[in-house]
This record gives C-alpha cells, structure tokens and sequence, in this order.
C-alpha cells in the first residue's frame, strides 16, 4: 500500500515560493501587497492535501470504487477503447474541480499491465473530447475478474500528471497511484457486463464510492 503524507511533497514548491513571497513583502513593509501569496500559500497546502481513506474502501473483488473525488459529468456505453481494452466498454467520467482532493486512487485491486502518457494540449476539463487531445497519462489494471483502464486529464491549468506507480507494479483497491496538478478530469472504462452505480451529476469520493458493480 502506498503511503501519502497528508500534504504531498508536490505542493511545497508552491506553498514555500508563495510563503517567502509573502515574508518578503512583509519586510519591504508592503503589508497589503503579502495577503496575496499568504492567501495563495494557504490554497496550495489545501489543494494538495491528501486525507487518509485507509479502513474505509468497500470491500470485494465484484464493486469498483471511484478514481477521484469531483462530479460525474458523463456515463457512456457502448464506447470504442483500443489502447488497452480492444472492445466497447462502459465510460465514466469525473470532472475535479481545483477544490476537489487530486489524488487518484485505483477503483480495484490488479496488476499495471499498462501504462502511457501523452502530451497535447490544455483545453478546460470538463469539456467534450479534452480525453483525446489534453495531456493525458493512462494505467491499465488487470484484476481478478476484469480489466479496467483509467485515464488522468490535465485541465486548462493543470501542467503535470504526476505517477507514483509503474508498469508492474501491484494495486490495492483504494490505493493511490497518481495526481494531476490542478483542474482536470478523470476518465474510468469497463469492459463487459457491469452495472453502473452513478449518474451524471452525482459527487464522488475516490477509494469509497463505489461506481459499478461486476457481474
């Protein structure tokens, strides 16, 4: 099981850059002008935060839980996926706000049997098509009972998505694997008969809703 500390390591450069920022003008006697990068450092260690979920992921080798905290924007079926899976397969996709935690966490327990990333452009998240052309790194997770594929999206301000895992490496269900900075998206798709446990619109919590049910 992979453990994260509360703040990630990947928000000190911005919360010490925006912290001296801000000592600074407090020195330059510019009070008014250091609320700024206190604010902005204050939002850094809230963003990257990263609480714990350890105790309480559902169980089972038949429930997946969600990749991501944010709202579910679009469920599909029926659509084409030939990077990993080769057939039509079930399509959830997550929209996280910059409010939302950014860790992403493995909807089952597997192996990485796939991994890639692709660079491209920085289209807002939530909209249509961004899945093909924003930046993008992708993890395939062969379980006990199915394969699953998800997809990390960078948004318009989102610059990195950010692995912890390799290709090989082992999952638990819950587990955290990776991160975008800042606004993006999220995209989980299943193979085979499975039933679909949210909607458009609903809000999820990574590592405890669950999001579809094996069958």
């Amino acid at each position: 099981m992979l453990k994260k500390p509360i703040i990630l390591q990947e928000g000190y450069p911005f919360m010490a850059v925006t912290f001296l920022l801000g000592v600074l003008f407090c020195y330059l006697k510019w009070y008014y002008a250091a609320v700024i990068p206190f604010v902005l450092c204050l939002y850094f260690t809230y963003f990257f935060r990263c609480p714990p979920r350890n105790g309480k992921i559902v169980p089972g080798d038949d429930t997946l839980v969600s990749p991501a905290d944010g709202t579910v924007v679009d469920v599909s079926h029926d659509v084409e996926e030939d990077t990993f899976l080769g057939e039509k397969c079930h399509r959830i996709t997550i929209f996280l706000s910059i409010f939302d935690v950014h860790c992403n966490r493995s909807p089952m327990a597997g192996e990485i049997k796939y991994q890639s990333y692709t660079q491209g452009r920085f289209l807002p998240a939530y909209k249509e098509g961004v899945g093909f052309e924003n930046e993008r790194g992708a993890i395939g997770i062969t379980g006990k009972k199915r394969s699953i594929l998800v997809i990390l999206i960078a948004g318009i301000l989102a610059r990195r998505v950010v692995s912890w895992k390799n290709l090989g490496d082992k999952l638990t269900k819950g587990e955290l694997y990776g991160m975008i900075k800042f606004g993006s998206c999220t995209e989980l798709y299943i193979p085979g008969d499975c039933e679909i446990c949210v909607k458009k619109g609903d809000k999820v919590k990574g590592g405890l809703t669950v999001v579809g049910r094996l069958k």
